[in-house]
């Protein structure tokens, strides 16, 4: 009798370790997930911005994207948007990714592809050049690039921490801006 109760508490054991090592099994997918890098996205051609609905295509100026531990990315037609959205108090998502465009790589009146690290890039802030909001950023991976832009456009060379919630605030939005009036 010792014997039969004692070879139950082992097959019981092993279905218990079983059943953990299963589980353990089906976690893997999405730790896996988790381990890699998220890769920008390039949008489409009705893509729209997750703030104001505008289609992405539509506008010139950078475009960013938030890529977050689940779900789809969101996507911003002006980088100004982005920054608000990224600096608003109560922001409780933390990203894992941010991307930017590279305009040292492309288009400012269409800009396509040449996504970098949105934390890695140089920013010039208060230049001539206007977005699908009118004032906006440049993004750039490259100092050299940047201040080359800001010489020709006006602004300064940032980086993506020196940029604060007072130079990101979009109160009134169109109403604010003439430009988008006309």
């Amino acid at each position: 009798m010792k014997a039969i109760n004692t070879a139950r508490r082992q097959g019981l054991r092993t279905s218990i370790q079983w059943a953990g090592a299963l589980a353990l099994l089906a976690l893997l997918p999405a730790c896996n997930r988790a381990l890699q890098p998220a890769v920008a996205l390039e949008p489409g051609s009705d893509t729209a911005c997750v703030v104001d609905g505008m289609v992405l295509k539509d506008f010139p100026g950078p475009k960013g994207q938030v890529h977050y531990a689940e779900g789809a990315p969101d996507f911003y037609c002006d980088l100004v948007e982005l920054f608000t959205a990224l600096l608003m108090p109560e922001q409780k998502r933390p990203p894992s990714a941010v991307f930017v465009q590279d305009m040292g790589k492309t288009d400012w009146d269409h800009p396509e592809a040449n996504w970098i690290d949105a934390k890695t890039a140089f920013y010039v802030t208060g230049s001539r050049k206007r977005g699908s909001m009118g004032p906006t950023f440049g993004s750039f991976s490259s100092q050299l690039d940047a201040d080359n832009f800001a010489k020709k456009e006006g602004g300064q060379t940032m980086r993506f921490a020196q940029i604060t919630p007072d130079m990101v605030n979009l109160t009134g939005g169109m109403a604010h801006d003439a430009t988008m009036s006309r």
